[in-house]
């Protein structure tokens, strides 16, 4: 069938959607079709109908037509009377699977399934371009907050140079809680638990695997090259102290952990960076105030100059918004007979490991209180080539602290130059090693 006759047949019937996953966000958006069909027929030009919810346990109560759950998504997938499907299951299987068979069953998907766009955003692109479907995957990143589209359309004609924010909302409650109160990360990690903040496994947020695999979507399209969660440098919060925030408090910063991806030319080579770890900021930063479960992403283009995208990063409803909003492109595309924007990898950037790329550190070492420490500490950063920006000396005796701040080197170096520190007889112990981003020096 031409993609004429296409549109004549598509003209004036219903627009069928399957819904896999009725958790938080599977039932706003569930709560939405039900209770919007009006708004949503004038925004798509067509009926759009509820066809069916897949679900695990058909015995929960659920505020829907029971007629409408089944705990066969493949089946509900394959139904010819189903043009859309928003996967909400999360993890990789079976909602790979699931996404595949219906890209190549010709269907378009909206997804939230941030793990997965991480791991095989090519094979589904792929899919999704082979068999005339679209594939949109806006709450993957940041919830309710538009970053995808405002990459992959607005800003289509620019350059983007770095994007960089904090995109999970589970980690930045925490540091923002141990910013104000100054409580210790165990104690806030109970009440985020407590809160409905953290998971009863906390590992993805707080380990920055979630805010990795965000890093590795949006560095594939600011950068035009596939870049997956593993090519990712992480680390997470769990070691963050509160005394680390109150140090921060001295040079003027706090902490957040920072997703960043930019394009750097290393040797005359252009590359891309992804990396995600805790890291100093200014205050007067526009990342410094996001504080609580939300998010912010700071984008950065050659005309466009400095944008910010911030709201709910989390939670049902927001990231309902995202889902329905990709809902309603998919699917006046099939009334209009258009399609959305397919993966663009042609620039085929390399990924440069975080050796190569240059950052700044804030060390903070416990040392013996003798005559000199400073001097034998300062020569060994020299040694390795690493200029020091600032010192701050603190206490007397067996509480003596030393914490230094660096200037801009490349990341082996300055690592080098922490192992050789905690190999010096003065120093005790390295008790807090963290990058400083948001600067100019």
């Amino acid at each position: 069938m031409t993609e004429q006759a296409e549109m004549a047949e598509q003209a004036g019937r219903p627009v069928g959607i399957a819904v896999l996953g009725m958790g938080n966000v599977g039932t706003e958006v569930v709560r939405n079709l039900v209770e919007k069909t009006n708004d949503l027929r004038s925004r798509v030009g067509a009926t759009v109908e509820l066809r069916g919810v897949a679900v695990r346990d058909l015995a929960r109560a659920r505020d829907i037509d029971s007629s409408l759950l089944t705990d066969d998504p493949q089946s509900l997938v394959g139904r010819d009377d189903v043009d859309v499907v928003v996967e909400l299951i999360g993890g990789i299987e079976p909602a790979r699977t699931l996404i595949l068979n219906a890209l190549k069953a010709g269907k378009s998907v909206i997804t939230a399934n941030k793990a997965l766009m991480a791991a095989h955003a090519g094979a589904l692109s792929a899919a999704a371009a082979a068999n005339h479907a679209d594939l949109y995957f806006e709450a993957a990143v940041a919830g309710a907050i538009p970053v995808i589209r405002p990459l992959t359309q607005s800003l289509a004609g620019d350059s983007v140079n770095r994007v960089a924010g904090i995109v999970n909302g589970t980690t930045n409650y925490i540091l923002s809680a141990m910013d104000e109160t100054g409580a210790d990360y165990a104690d806030v990690l109970t009440e985020a638990g407590e809160l409905g903040y953290a998971e009863a496994d906390p590992t993805a947020d707080v380990e920055g695997y979630d805010a990795a695999s965000k890093a590795a979507i949006l560095a594939s399209i600011a950068f035009h090259s596939r870049v997956t969660a593993s090519d990712v440098y992480r680390e997470g919060i769990t070691e963050i102290t509160a005394e680390d925030l109150q140090a921060a408090k001295k040079f003027d910063c706090t902490v957040k952990l920072l997703s960043i991806c930019e394009r750097l030319t290393i040797d005359g080579v252009e590359k891309v960076s992804a990396r995600v770890y805790p890291a100093l900021i200014p205050h007067d930063h526009p990342l410094a105030t996001v504080n609580g479960a939300f998010n912010a992403v700071v984008v950065e283009s050659e005309n466009a100059g400095r944008l910010m995208f911030y709201g709910q990063g989390a939670g049902g409803a927001p990231t309902a918004s995202a889902v329905l909003g990709d809902m309603v492109m998919a699917a006046r595309n099939r009334v209009n007979g258009g399609r959305g924007p397919l993966e663009s990898t042609y620039a085929n950037l390399p990924v440069t490991p975080i050796d190569d790329v240059e950052t700044r550190y804030y060390v903070a070492m416990k040392v013996a209180d003798k005559a000199g420490v400073l001097e034998q500490v300062a020569a060994e950063f020299a040694n390795h080539g690493v200029s020091i920006s600032a010192v701050r000396q603190e206490g007397a005796g067996e509480n003596a602290r030393l914490i230094v701040v660096t200037h801009r080197a490349p990341d082996r170096d300055q690592s080098a130059t922490v192992r050789a520190i905690e190999e010096m007889d003065s120093v005790i112990k390295v008790y807090s090693v963290l990058r400083l981003e948001g600067t100019d020096d």
